[in-house]
């Protein structure tokens, strides 16, 4: 598995060996203790799997509040989407930037995205299914989300046309009018 650290603490990108031959080929997408080694040592808990029917469909910036944060392992199964996580830890060095990648079955790429980060994608093929493992339940009462477009964040998420949206995200505050409790815990990689 190779690991290249993206400049924001913690935030990983993972792209696992693969193995093909006529029939297609076989992927490890996580070994916790292939990871541990390498001083990554999650206990995901939960698998979710989402399907975005139209390009354009933009999910985010959400985000879990403690005491359920979870981190996410986060790749595409079908289609091609922007996966984009956001330093939200207050007092970080790296606090408010970005970092988005493209995640398609053909680049097998997958994205670590530790507690402390806002989380969003943008689909640009029809029919895209993300997979994403998750460190803690699911907890409505600790969700919470931040606007896609807050302009003190400044995401290129290569729009071409106005995004789908649900009524959450379309209604979401800015980052600095938002409830985000995290703290940044004063290390880097």
């Amino acid at each position: 598995m190779k690991i290249t650290r993206t400049g924001l603490d913690g935030l990983l990108v993972l792209e696992p060996a693969r193995f093909g031959d006529q029939r297609g080929f076989f992927s490890e997408s996580w070994n916790r203790r292939t990871l541990a080694r390498e001083g990554i040592d999650i206990d995901f808990v939960q698998d979710n799997h989402s399907l975005s029917a139209r390009a354009g469909t933009l999910r985010g910036l959400h985000f879990q509040r403690p005491p359920h944060a979870q981190a996410k392992l986060v790749r595409c199964g079908r289609g091609h989407l922007f996966d984009v996580a956001v330093d939200a830890r207050r007092g970080s060095p790296t606090y408010g930037q970005w970092f988005g990648l493209d995640l398609t079955p053909e680049n097998g790429l997958q994205m670590l995205i530790p507690v402390g980060f806002l989380h969003g994608f943008v689909t640009r093929a029809p029919d895209t299914e993300i997979l994403y493992k998750c460190s803690d339940y699911y907890a409505p009462e600790c969700d919470g989300v931040v606007r896609y477009d807050d302009p003190d964040l400044g995401i290129d998420w290569g729009l071409t046309s106005d995004p789908v949206l649900s009524e959450k995200d379309a209604a979401a505050p800015n980052l600095s009018e938002a409830d985000v409790p995290f703290l940044w815990e004063g290390k880097m990689e």
